[in-house]
């Protein structure tokens, strides 16, 4: 009996030798090949970020409207294969906010830069300079779109852009005339002149000043 118990727990103990060996070897082989194909849709998006870059770029510097319109919408499109593979990427959606802003479709551009500043894509893959530089382009567009009913949302928008980029001096020119426009003579006053000092011949923030002393 004794004898039938040492083979028994014996045979057990192999066994769970093979399974943990089994399992020590496989493990490494299944994170691998998760991390492989992580890699290759990241740089699948990757690949239609920088072709939406370079149509973008392209439309940007041609003076040929049709021309620049189909570029830009070119770069969408790009930036709509982008997103397919990797949603939360705050870049792609960028990407496709300034292309769709160039095309003139303002609104649809807003709600591209609202998915690029969602919590999830944001803390995703934005620094804080990128997401200074966004929280001005949606500000842009908001005062573009809906000037008085998205004045509160776009100061809000400014003011963490100026915390996050100090050196946008358009940001804070743009934070001046919001105040103005609240009737907030001293905040815009002080925003005005921090965006002289930042660029010194901006001509916006100047004739604020000008306007403000007047």
């Amino acid at each position: 009996m004794a004898t039938t118990t040492d083979v028994v727990l014996q045979l057990a103990i192999i066994l769970f030798t093979l399974a943990l060996f089994f399992a020590i070897n496989k493990f490494p082989k299944q994170t691998l090949a998760k991390l492989r194909s992580k890699g290759r849709s990241t740089a699948q998006s990757h690949r239609h970020f920088v072709q939406g870059a370079h149509l973008l770029a392209r439309a940007r510097s041609t003076r040929n409207q049709a021309t620049a319109h189909g570029l830009a919408k070119g770069a969408v499109g790009e930036a709509d294969k982008a997103l397919a593979i990797e949603p939360r990427d705050a870049g792609s959606h960028i990407l496709k906010a300034l292309a769709l802003d160039l095309m003139g479709h303002k609104s649809s551009a807003l709600k591209s830069l609202d998915a690029a500043l969602s919590p999830a894509a944001a803390a995703w893959s934005l620094s804080e300079r990128d997401r200074g530089d966004a929280l001005f382009r949606r500000a842009e567009l908001q005062v573009a779109v809906n000037r008085r009913r998205r004045l509160e949302s776009a100061v809000a928008d400014l003011v963490e852009s100026v915390r996050l980029v100090r050196d946008n001096g358009k940001a804070f020119g743009l934070l001046g005339q919001c105040y103005e426009m609240k009737g907030e003579r001293e905040e815009a006053r002080k925003a005005f002149e921090e965006a002289l000092r930042v660029e010194p011949g901006l001509v916006s923030a100047r004739d604020g000043l000008a306007q403000l002393g007047s």
